[in-house]
Formats: C-alpha cells, structure tokens, sequence
C-alpha cells in the first residue's frame, strides 16, 4: 500500500483530535488568548507523525477553523480568529508540529524511556517554544503591545505547556511500548 494512502487517515486523524481537545472547555485571560488543551494535539501531532504529516494535520484543523467550523476551544471558528490576539499562537500551531516532528526525528527513540525524554524535548522546543515564539508576535501586531509585555503576558501559559509536554511524553512511552514499531517523528527506518 502506498505510504501516502496510509499516511491521509493519521493526518485526518490528528486533525479531528485537534477538534476533540478543543471541546474542552478553555480558560479565557485577560490577554485575549485563552488557555487550551489544542496545543498538546500540536505536540502530539509532530511526536507521532512527524514533521510533514504533522504540519499537514495542523494545516487541515486550520482549514477547516478557516471555513466556519467552530473547531477551536469555546466553539470558535470563522476567518476572524484569524485576526484575534490568539491568532499568532494558531498560526504557529502548523509551524510547532513541524519544528516538533523533525526534532523528535532526529532524538533517540530505541527505547520507550528514550522515546519519552526525546518527545518531551522535541515538545519543549516546538510545541512551547516555537508556539510562543509566534504567539507573542501576534500579540506585538495584533494587540498592540511591546514585545515585553507580549513576552511576559505569554509566561502564563508555560506552566501548563510543561505538563503538556509531559502527557504527550507519557502517551509516547506507551505507544513505544505496545507498539515498538511505530516510526516517531516520521522516521523511515
């Protein structure tokens, strides 16, 4: 069977993860980005899938928040997220599965120990720092606020990303140790 055909229900999969863990109810700040759990989806889309399909399963989610679906925490969806403080951290989302997946790709994954500290680093980098990287310039453009202000408005979020990076961790080590095979990050060998 070919890779690509195997590879559309996983992408179409992590997509519709995405819109499960938003219906969690979110957290709203006063900053204007609410606190969620769709992050760890990005997370666990770049461990799992890899840079590529990652990136497309965050792309696909994005798409169809794009087209009216009300997909994202809170039952929002449309073009105007788009143009929300948030909206740098959504923007962001395609960027940290990809930063997430190739970075797992390239850590160690023999063991489920090893696959486990390897996907909380991976998440740490893209999941948290690249996610936050582009959130703050959204709220820098979008908010009107300094990059400072941005910087330590985003400080919030950390605590909870961490614990984020955890759980995607943890559900790492268990798919290494039920499913020895499963290539994270994408791997071809």
């Amino acid at each position: 069977m070919n890779t690509t055909l195997r590879a559309t229900p996983l992408i179409a999969l992590f997509a519709a993860l995405l819109a499960v863990l938003g219906l969690i109810p979110k957290i709203d700040l006063p900053l204007g980005v609410p606190i969620t759990l769709q992050t760890l989806g990005v997370m666990l889309a770049g461990c799992m899938l890899g840079p590529k399909r990652g990136l497309q399963a965050l792309l696909l989610f994005l798409f169809a928040v794009a087209l009216g679906l009300p997909l994202l925490s809170g039952g929002r969806g449309g073009l105007g997220v788009f143009f929300a403080p948030s909206s740098g951290y959504l923007l962001g989302w395609p960027l940290g599965a990809w930063v997430t997946g190739w970075v797992m790709a390239l850590l160690p994954t023999r063991s489920p120990r090893s696959a486990s500290v390897s996907a909380f680093m991976a998440c740490a980098l893209g999941g948290l720092l690249v996610v936050h990287v582009c959130g703050v310039a959204g709220l820098v453009v979008l908010a009107n606020l300094t990059w400072t202000q941005a910087a330590l408005g985003t400080l919030v979020f950390v605590p909870g990303d961490l614990i984020k990076c955890v759980l995607c961790a943890m559900v790492v080590h268990t798919v290494a140790r039920g499913m020895p095979d499963w290539r994270f990050g994408g791997r071809t060998t």
